[in-house]
C-alpha cells in the first residue's frame, strides 16, 4: 500500500482535454519523528495504513450511489505496463460506442496519452495524472466525474495505474474488478502478485495471437489464477486481431443489463 511504497498524492492533475486541474485529494501521511521506537513506528504505519483505507471506503461508497442511481456499469481496468489494456478498450470503444454511452477515466503517473487516444475513439475520456502516486484512488475518481458527462444506463472504464500491486488494494466504488494481462508476461503471475488477482472478478488473458511464437502455458495461467480466487472468471482474447473480444463484450453486456435492472427497480421502489 501507499504507506509501504511510498507513494503520494501531491503531484495528481486531472484533465478532460482542457485545462489541467490539481486534485484537492487528500495526502498520504508520513511521519518523520525518528525518536519514536521501532514498535511505535510501525504501530503508527499500520494506523495510517487503516485510516488511509478507511477514508478511501468512505469515498468508494459515495461513487459507488452516484453510479447506482444512473444504472451506470462501472470497470476498474488494472493490469502491468504493456498488457494492451489500452488497446482493449480503445477497440471496445470502436465497437461498442453505438451500442450504449460510455466514459472512461484513464489513470498514468504521467501524460495524456491515453485519453487522447480515447478520445480520438468518439467518447469522453479524462485522465488522472497521479504524479509519484502508482495506483488510483476513490477521491480522484469522484474528482474526475465532475469534469466527464455521465449518462443512465451507460459504462464507465476505469483504466488504473499500470501496477500489480497497490492497485488492488483500493476501492474505486467500481461494480467489477478486471485484471488484463498478456501472454507475454509468464503464465506465474496469478501467483506473484496474488492480492490483484483474488480480488478481481474477471481475469482477461491478452495477445493470444501471439502464442505460436511463446512459451506460455495457458492452462497453467488458468489454474494458477484459480489457486489464488476460485471464483475468477477467465475470457482469452487478443485485443488487436479480434479473436475472443465477443465474449469480453457479451460479459460487458451483461453487466450493463444488471446495473440498467437495478436502477429500474430502485426508482420504482422510490415512486411506489
Amino acid at each position: 500500500m501507499c504507506t509501504t511504497c511510498g507513494c503520494g498524492t501531491d503531484e495528481v492533475k486531472i484533465t478532460s482535454g482542457q485545462q489541467p486541474q490539481r486534485a484537492h485529494v487528500h495526502h498520504h501521511h508520513h511521519h518523520d519523528d525518528h525518536q519514536v521506537h521501532a514498535h511505535d513506528s510501525e504501530a503508527r504505519l499500520l494506523q495510517v495504513e487503516q485510516d488511509l483505507l478507511r477514508k478511501n471506503n468512505d469515498y468508494a461508497a459515495a461513487n459507488r450511489h452516484f453510479f447506482s442511481q444512473r444504472g451506470v456499469f462501472v470497470v476498474n481496468l488494472m493490469s502491468s505496463p504493456g498488457s494492451g489494456k489500452t488497446t482493449l478498450l480503445v477497440n471496445t470503444v470502436g465497437a461498442q460506442k453505438t451500442r450504449y454511452p460510455i466514459a472512461v477515466v484513464e489513470g498514468d503517473q504521467q501524460t495524456s496519452h491515453d485519453a487522447e487516444r480515447i478520445r480520438s475513439a468518439g467518447v469522453p475520456g479524462v485522465q488522472i495524472n497521479t504524479g509519484k502516486g502508482c495506483h488510483l484512488d476513490a477521491h480522484m475518481v469522484g474528482h474526475a466525474l465532475e469534469q466527464l458527462p455521465i449518462e443512465n444506463d451507460s459504462v464507465l472504464f476505469i483504466e488504473n495505474v499500470g501496477n500489480l500491486v497497490c492497485p488492488a488494494a483500493f476501492d474505486l466504488g467500481e461494480t467489477r474488478k478486471v485484471v488484463v494481462m498478456s501472454v507475454t508476461e509468464g503464465e506465474d503471475k496469478p501467483l506473484k502478485y496474488p492480492d490483484m488477482f483474488a480480488v478481481s472478478d474477471l481475469m482477461l488473458i491478452n495477445k493470444i495471437d501471439l502464442l505460436p511464437h511463446l512459451n506460455f502455458d495457458t492452462n497453467r495461467c488458468i489454474d494458477y489464477a484459480r489457486r489464488v480466487n476460485p471464483e475468477i472468471e477467465i475470457l482469452q482474447l487478443s485485443a488487436l486481431s479480434g479473436d475472443g473480444c465477443d465474449a469480453w463484450w457479451a460479459w460487458l453486456s451483461s453487466g450493463l443489463d444488471t446495473a440498467r435492472t437495478m436502477r429500474k427497480a430502485a426508482a420504482g421502489d422510490q415512486t411506489a
